[in-house]
């Protein structure tokens, strides 16, 4: 069955319908650039409403390991997601300090791309058409198959999602601007998403 990640939640409303939904994943952006920004306090008020069989994951852009230990060790997000340059030199020194799941997000414009990222030491690995949130799908035809389990993202929404799973077989799906509507999550596409991705898993079955 194909994982659910629901990413960029900032309000208790997004809260309350993903524990309706229930999602494997949600995702609580900690890069102070995106307009999905939390700070801590926020996400452990979040976190605190939050269903406990959803795990949620926090998102960060070059932050330091120290500070991202900090949120896994006061129980705010149970996975970590990467999404700017850290290299596998920054992964050894995170899992010094943390031991629970890594993500790394890939930027994917070539073949090579996709090579790079499935060496990565990272637990899972996610695809994405670069910039995190921008709601642009990248060329799935550069995707040759994958031996790991991975996280599809990048301009997913309830109309192309059934197929993106059809044609390439995901761990996961991750999406956050696919599911909003003038920047604010809209509860109706969230429904309509987590419909699709799970009446094409089931269709595989």
């Amino acid at each position: 069955m194909t994982k659910l990640k629901l990413c960029g939640l900032v309000r208790i409303c997004d809260i309350e319908a993903v524990n309706r939904l229930n999602p494997e994943y949600i995702g609580f952006v900690f890069a102070k650039k995106s307009r999905r920004y939390v700070d801590p306090a926020q996400a452990r008020e979040l976190r605190a409403r939050l269903d406990k069989g959803i795990s949620p994951v926090g998102v960060f852009v070059n932050e330091s390991p120290e500070a991202i230990a900090d949120l896994v060790r006061s129980g705010i997000i149970d996975v970590v997601q990467l999404h700017g340059s850290e290299d596998e030199d920054f992964l050894r020194k995170l899992r010094e300090l943390v031991s629970c799941p890594i993500i790394k997000a890939f930027s994917v414009k070539t073949p090579q791309d996709v090579r790079i990222a499935c060496e990565s030491s990272a637990d899972l690995i996610l695809l994405d058409s670069g910039g995190g949130g921008t709601g642009t799908v990248f060329d799935w035809d550069l995707l040759e198959p994958i031996r790991r389990p991975w996280f599809l993202a990048g301009g997913l929404s309830p109309e192309n999602a059934a197929d993106a799973i059809r044609r390439l077989a995901p761990y996961g799906v991750d999406v956050s601007s696919g599911i909003e509507t003038d920047g604010v999550k809209d509860i109706q596409k969230m429904n309509d998403f987590v419909r699709a991705v799970r009446g094409a898993a089931e269709r595989k079955l």
